[in-house]
């Protein structure tokens, strides 16, 4: 049984060729716009093409390190041994030293502030063992949060053959940071920090740049160019971008906030359903009511395009025959979104309460009807 309604909801990707004006093209070598909130990918060039992530990779190290945070495996004010590999790591480093007392708060201040490799190694050598077990642990969480173009084989990002992400997995990692660990999050937006007397800043110039920037992450290797994850907060709105194999420190920082400024310039965000409330009406067979209400037990929040809102379709399709007993939450149809006769997707429509079986007459006209109508 199928239903054309009126505009409902959108959960699509929005491609390339379905970006108002086109979408910005920028000097990359890929690019992604996720909005938070929805988890909508806005615009994105080579999403899934294999990318080395560089100093990108903390992201990651971060995220497992946040999970042991929270699982009281290890501890914020916990001395942390500085071990001869991680003393000795090369690239951006935070300055620890062996026999001097360092803890995982200060640690983690190195990771993300200061980009330090020896901050990364001294963290993953604590949590897992060594640094080759941490990437075990690391790729465990790539695939839990759906990363399945990622591999890990490091903590630091420097470059390894089997060490490979994708953007689109970078803006699932970020968007999993901001929503499992706010408490930890606010890291990402110090200016600076001081270890061993020495004070370095935030690589992430847009902290600078643009008071709503609030995050992430940069990375640079030679053959990986210049990257940067960033999160932006404007009103209840959060975007984060990933742009990925620029030219310099400062073109990434200017083609990030590029992405950035045209995803809150031309989308909206808006709820276009609420929690429970009836989208339609099912026919339910041998149950105790006739019809079902269904829709979505949660609100829905969309990222849409300021002027294409009005041009998406949604058909309704039931699961029929629908038969008792029916349990709010579960699945008994789906929706089909288009956009000028484009198909962008199909999505689960839930029922909004319970059916319970009907008594033994009314399963028998029930079922008389449906032989009927099989005839």
């Amino acid at each position: 049984m199928r239903f054309i309604l009126p505009l409902l909801f959108s959960l699509f990707a929005f491609t390339a060729s379905a970006q108002p004006l086109g979408g910005p093209t920028l000097a990359a070598r890929a690019w992604l716009l996720l909005d938070q909130s929805t988890g909508q990918v806005l615009v994105a060039n080579e999403p899934d093409t294999r990318i080395e992530p560089a100093s990108l990779t903390k992201l990651m190290t971060a995220y497992v390190t946040f999970s042991a945070l929270k699982a009281g495996t290890i501890a914020l004010d916990q001395q942390v041994p500085v071990s001869e590999a991680a003393w000795r790591q090369v690239g951006s480093r935070m300055f620890i030293e062996p026999r001097k007392p360092v803890t995982v708060e200060e640690l983690i201040r190195g990771m993300i502030v200061q980009s330090g490799n020896d901050a990364c190694v001294a963290l993953a050598e604590l949590v897992a063992g060594s640094e080759e077990a941490f990437a075990q642990l690391m790729n465990r969480e790539a695939q839990r949060l759906g990363m399945h173009n990622s591999n890990f084989t490091n903590s630091t990002g420097l470059p390894d053959e089997q060490l490979y992400t994708t953007v689109a997995d970078l803006g699932v990692l970020a968007s999993a940071i901001v929503r499992d660990f706010p408490e930890f999050y606010a890291l990402y937006s110090e200016k600076e920090y001081t270890y061993n007397d020495i004070r370095q800043p935030n690589r992430n110039r847009l902290l600078w740049l643009d008071g709503t920037v609030d995050g992430m992450k940069t990375g640079h290797t030679s053959s990986a160019g210049y990257c940067l994850v960033a999160s932006a907060q404007r009103g209840p709105r959060r975007l984060i971008s990933v742009v990925v194999g620029t030219d310099s420190d400062t073109i990434r920082a200017q083609e990030s906030l590029k992405l950035l400024n045209y995803g809150f310039q031309f989308f909206d965000t808006v709820q276009l359903y609420s929690a429970g409330q009836a989208v339609s009406q099912f026919r339910v067979w041998k149950g105790k009511a006739k019809e079902i209400p269904v829709g979505f037990t949660a609100d829905f929040v969309m990222s849409l395009p300021k002027d294409q809102k009005d041009k998406v379709t949604a058909t309704l399709t039931s699961q029929q025959p629908l038969i008792a007993p029916v349990q709010r939450g579960q699945q008994v149809g789906s929706m089909t979104l288009a956009l000028d006769g484009r198909t962008l997707g199909e999505y689960p429509v839930l029922a909004l309460q319970d059916v319970p079986v009907a008594g033994f007459f009314g399963r028998l006209w029930d079922a008389l009807v449906m032989w009927f109508r099989k005839l």
